[in-house]
């Protein structure tokens, strides 16, 4: 069962090879959202401090009834801190917000700020600040691992140069459609685990005929196929439900893709919107003049 497998990071540390997303959970909605993925089997539980909902995952799990040091918790610095100090007092921020006397993993959410994603700046220097407060963190034992997310080879490669412990984890946006092979390369050869979020493409792979119809030959959901998809590829796949049956479904995954079905996958023609996922900054979106969100195809 996969909910029973890991991934073992460069330190050591033991990840376990789903996770929850909770991205767009509200904060009311999320300590029942983590209790029923806990109950299920779940041990890895994925949020952030974007999210806004810290506090109802944390308490989520403190009150889930499983040991603490069972289940595996990842939380992301906010993307538009860039200084050691905002670092500093934004990590000892999680802990307090989720209860908890450590978080497994912290990651610095993205290299640039949502309003600079993608802009051309790197943020060289303060995400080196950044790194350097996540260092200090996971010496003094309040980080069991740390990592980047949404960071480029250039963006590691910074960090690489300079850093005392190496990133263990970059989280980037990987589905059928949505495959960057480079970067994933690269990282695996840095011993860097890849976490795959939005593996069904925030839900526009259910629209994708030829993607649903090698779902049926399988006899599974469109959903079970990407995340098997995204296993298949050595990385650790983060699907986002506040649902139980969903959950369930998502970890039933035992199934193999063929390797020929894999080149199919790995060919689908790329997604040109996102929907409304498209209005986050991650995808583009940017703040006008006037304070709304206005879409940009990347």
């Amino acid at each position: 069962m996969i909910l029973n497998e890991t991934f073992t990071l460069s330190n050591g540390v033991e990840i376990p090879k789903l996770g929850l997303g909770t991205w767009m959970i509200e904060d009311s909605k999320a300590t029942e959202a983590v209790r029923s993925a806990i109950a299920i089997g779940y041990r890895h539980i994925d949020t952030a401090q974007a999210y806004g909902n810290e506090r109802g995952v944390g308490e989520g799990i403190r009150t889930c009834g499983v040991p603490r040091e069972e289940i595996f918790v990842t939380t992301k610095l906010d993307a538009a801190i860039k200084n050691y100090a905002a670092t500093v007092a934004a990590i000892e921020g999680s802990l307090q917000k989720t209860g908890l006397d450590y978080i497994d993993l912290m990651i610095i959410h993205s290299p640039q700020p949502w309003t600079d994603f993608r802009e051309g700046e790197h943020f060289f220097e303060g995400n080196l600040e950044a790194w350097r407060a996540l260092e200090e963190a996971y010496a003094a034992g309040k980080l069991r691992a740390i990592g980047v997310s949404n960071f480029e080879e250039v963006d590691l490669e910074n960090i690489l140069a300079h850093c005392t412990v190496k990133p263990m984890v970059n989280q980037i946006l990987v589905h059928v459609s949505n495959t960057p092979f480079d970067l994933i390369t690269f990282c695996q050869s840095k011993d860097i685990l890849i976490e795959a979020y939005s593996p069904v493409a925030h839900g526009e792979m259910l629209k994708n005929e030829e993607v649903s119809a090698m779902a049926q030959c399988y006899g599974v959901s469109i959903p079970q196929l990407c995340i098997r998809y995204c296993l298949q590829l050595g990385t650790l796949p983060l699907p986002k439900t506040a649902k139980p049956d969903h959950m369930r479904l998502n970890a039933a995954l035992d199934f193999e893709i063929s390797e020929t079905d894999m080149k199919v996958l790995k060919n689908i023609k790329p997604i040109k919107n996102y929907g409304d996922a498209s209005l986050f900054p991650v995808f583009g979106g940017k703040l006008t003049t006037d304070g709304t969100l206005q879409a940009r195809n990347k």
